[in-house]
């Protein structure tokens, strides 16, 4: 875990984000993602996670506001900077967004092949056997997409963002779609992902039993911006009405900030 006094690798500030004049998506969102944390970010569907996700990434700029990255305001860097940063970043997309004409082993190559030139054929195959075997799908190396699970596409999409070895990983709904088995074991690897690697990881779910299992801290994305936060054990003993009713899942209606209490 983190320790308090290292640089955050990334911070938003007061970031405000909408689409084509439509209501905020994001509205004074205010997060920091510590070194070698887990960081997981709950929240209903369509609260602007995802978007969230990529101000981090760099994908997208908001309207106000500020993102740094590894200590660098994305507002103010080039092109070519831009890409030293995202190259930092694995990014592990909710489908697992694997290529398929491309078998396993060589969907994970693809980052090597393009932004390591330098290596030799045998370095990259070394490197693409070494994250196979991280996430336990060697066996499925010479395989294409569409003749695995959607659990093993998540994992071998896990093999691709971590292949370049980053310093940060952003998942989107790891566990989203998956059976319980297959659950538990993408919420193993994220574990042990920021274990074997020292990384710091940033998890968008819904899933509350996975949040409660990986996190290191809990941010509760409601209406554009953070309202509660902590450890997993301060998470479950919020006061705040919104979080007990998204962490019981009770299905009463939405409850505006005016009905909330305090964390």
């Amino acid at each position: 875990m983190a320790e308090e006094n290292e640089d955050p690798v990334a911070v938003l500030e007061g970031v405000h984000k909408a689409f084509d004049g439509g209501p905020p998506v994001l509205a004074g969102l205010d997060l920091e993602v510590r070194r070698r944390e887990t960081l997981v970010i709950i929240g209903r569907s369509g609260t602007g996670k995802s978007v969230m996700l990529k101000h981090i990434v760099g994908l997208l700029q908001p309207d106000r506001g500020r993102v740094r990255v590894f200590g660098t305001d994305l507002a103010r860097v080039r092109a070519k900077e831009m890409l030293a940063i995202r190259l930092k970043i694995g990014y592990l997309f909710q489908s697992g967004a694997l290529l398929n004409w491309l078998r396993v082993d060589e969907n994970v190559a693809l980052p090597l092949i393009e932004h390591r030139r330098g290596l030799r054929r045998a370095e990259v195959d070394s490197k693409v056997k070494e994250k196979l075997q991280l996430v336990e799908m060697e066996s499925a190396a010479a395989k294409y997409p569409d003749e695995i699970s959607g659990g093993m596409k998540k994992r071998a999409g896990l093999a691709r963002a971590i292949v370049l070895e980053p310093e940060m990983i952003l998942y989107d709904e790891p566990t989203s779609g998956l059976d319980p088995v297959m659950a538990s074991t993408i919420n193993d690897l994220v574990i042990q992902t920021r274990e074997a690697l020292g990384v710091a990881q940033v998890v968008v779910t819904h899933d509350m039993e996975s949040a409660f299992r990986i996190a290191d801290r809990i941010a509760m994305l409601y209406e554009g911006r953070i309202i509660a936060g902590g450890t997993p054990e301060e998470f479950r003993r919020s006061s705040d009405p919104v979080v007990q009713q998204f962490i019981t899942g009770s299905s009463q209606g939405p409850i505006t900030d005016g009905s909330r209490g305090t964390k």
